[in-house]
């Protein structure tokens, strides 16, 4: 996922479209834009393999719950192919799971089939918020889980989220090797990046274009198999 703005709303119309190149060029799987982008980025990713998503309730989750509804009816009317949704940080924070869980679920059924990545905001939540979280977020039927909004200080993972909290997980972060790589072994199916074209841009792509695939490659060669389901007892069992 790349994605075109910041936590002081300084981004411009020429900076969108310079970062939904970059976007088309490394062919992520989305571009998440601020709403009021949505329609530009919509209409600039046509015919590429690039889609477009948005976010909702955002930065902190605190919307009212037919507000945000609202908001995620219009972006998948006006083209987003994912949400990305903010948590009610502060409604989970006070233990009001069943608030947090029927907000999420009425959502996720509003705009089905569109998959809802849900954002709890790791950095300020303890591992075992962390973990009912992650429980909400699958009771609802979210598609994903994300740790952050990147707004606020750097999300928080912790083993007990990547090793016992269910549901399926998403990171931000850069996209160099080493951060790639270390996010897919702490169990990440998708990563983040908030970079536009820089100095180091030109570099980085070599980089990734040169190993990319190899790291693809080693991480899948090195993840352990699934385990065999247990089939019936046999007659020697018994």
């Amino acid at each position: 996922m790349h994605r075109p703005f910041d936590p002081e709303a300084r981004i411009t119309r020429a900076e969108v479209e310079a970062a939904i190149d970059v976007a088309i060029e490394w062919e992520t799987a989305t571009v998440c834009c601020r709403p009021a982008d949505l329609p530009l980025v919509v209409s600039k990713l046509r015919r590429s393999v690039v889609g477009p998503t948005t976010v909702i309730g955002f930065p902190h989750g605190a919307h009212m719950s037919q507000i945000k509804e609202r908001e995620a009816l219009v972006a998948v009317d006006q083209g987003a192919v994912e949400l990305d949704v903010v948590i009610n940080i502060g409604a989970l924070r006070s233990g009001d799971l069943g608030y947090v869980r029927d907000e999420l679920a009425s959502l996720v059924y509003a705009v089905g089939p569109t998959p809802v990545k849900v954002i709890l905001e790791t950095a300020y939540l303890t591992p075992e918020e962390v973990e009912a979280g992650c429980r909400v977020v699958l009771e609802a039927r979210g598609a994903f889980v994300k740790n952050g909004t990147g707004y606020f200080a750097t999300g928080r993972r912790t083993g007990r989220d990547r090793a016992d909290a269910p549901g399926r997980r998403r990171s931000r972060g850069g996209q160099s090797r080493g951060a790639f790589d270390a996010g897919r072994h702490a169990g990440d199916d998708r990563r983040g990046s908030v970079s536009r074209r820089s100095d180091g841009y030109a570099r980085d792509r070599a980089e990734w274009r040169a190993r990319g695939p190899e790291a693809i490659r080693a991480i899948i060669a090195a993840a352990p198999a699934p385990k065999a389901a247990a089939g019936p007892a046999s007659s020697e069992d018994e």
